[in-house]
């Protein structure tokens, strides 16, 4: 049975299917179709997804990174970067430019990784990072008017920065982080917990959406228990310092736990 990973098939199926109807359609009028018949909001959305199943597979067959190897480090000033997370970008910094387009010219990771401090133009120590970043895969970029790139990356791994080493672009050895107590009976009826806060917080009923379409609202669903933490703790309206909090904690249970916590306190109330 067919599923969103063979979208690129399934769009040209349904192109040939039309042509012979006389009906004509361009490729990216198929596969703009073929997303949204699948629940996703558009083409770049659902090729993104496709490109992230295949790197965290590809990234599942190989080794792990050993503390050694230098991967090119993306700092950001105001965002946490989470497993499975797909993200866009925006990149002008210089060192952050060489250390992307180095990912690129090789197997396409970077450590994506919140600096402590916004204000930091040059995060190149330690102490100006937080110890733990996310392995993520460069799925594209874009080069903007003013020369920024605009990069589309998805979390792979989360990781701890043991070293850095500054160059043409800042690179960091790193070590994985295993995760702990995802397969429990304790993670699983969190999980249960997890989802019915999160309709609470987000004021948002599942039962009212139809079957298939809770990608396309980026909504989490009831499975991995891990998997379901980190869809939901990049959905709320919280603070960089607790996201990075949810990020570095390898326990799954504890991290649902807080992430109920975080939820029972509201989303903040917007100034008039």
């Amino acid at each position: 049975m067919r599923d969103f990973r063979d979208a690129k098939a399934m769009a040209k199926t349904l192109r040939e299917a039309l042509h012979a109807k006389s009906v004509t359609f361009t490729n990216s009028e198929s596969q703009e179709l073929i997303a949204r018949i699948l629940g996703y909001r558009d083409w770049n959305v659902l090729a993104a997804r496709i490109q992230a199943t295949q790197s965290s597979t590809t990234s599942a067959q190989a080794s792990t990174p050993p503390v050694g190897v230098n991967i090119p480090i993306v700092p950001m000033r105001d965002m946490v970067l989470f497993p499975h997370m797909i993200s866009r970008i925006f990149v002008a910094r210089d060192k952050t430019r060489q250390a992307v387009e180095h990912a690129l010219a090789g197997d396409r990771h970077v450590i994506i990784v919140a600096q402590r401090h916004s204000a930091d133009d040059r995060p190149t120590t330690l102490d100006a990072l937080h110890p733990v970043g996310v392995i993520a895969n460069v799925v594209d970029r874009q080069t903007q008017a003013d020369g920024a790139l605009k990069v589309t990356v998805c979390g792979l791994q989360r990781t701890g920065i043991v070293r850095l080493t500054v160059g043409e672009f800042l690179a960091a050895e790193v070590t994985p982080i295993e995760e702990q107590g995802g397969q429990s009976k304790e993670a699983a009826a969190l999980s249960n917990a997890v989802l019915d806060a999160y309709q609470t917080y987000a004021d948002v009923d599942f039962s009212a959406l139809p079957p298939g379409s809770k990608a396309r609202f980026g909504l989490p669903s009831i499975g991995d228990p891990s998997l379901l933490a980190d869809t939901v703790a990049p959905l709320l309206s919280t603070s960089i310092e607790h996201k990075q909090k949810l990020l570095e904690t390898s326990d799954v249970v504890t991290r649902l736990k807080r992430l109920i916590e975080l939820m029972s306190v509201g989303r903040p109330k917007a100034v008039a």
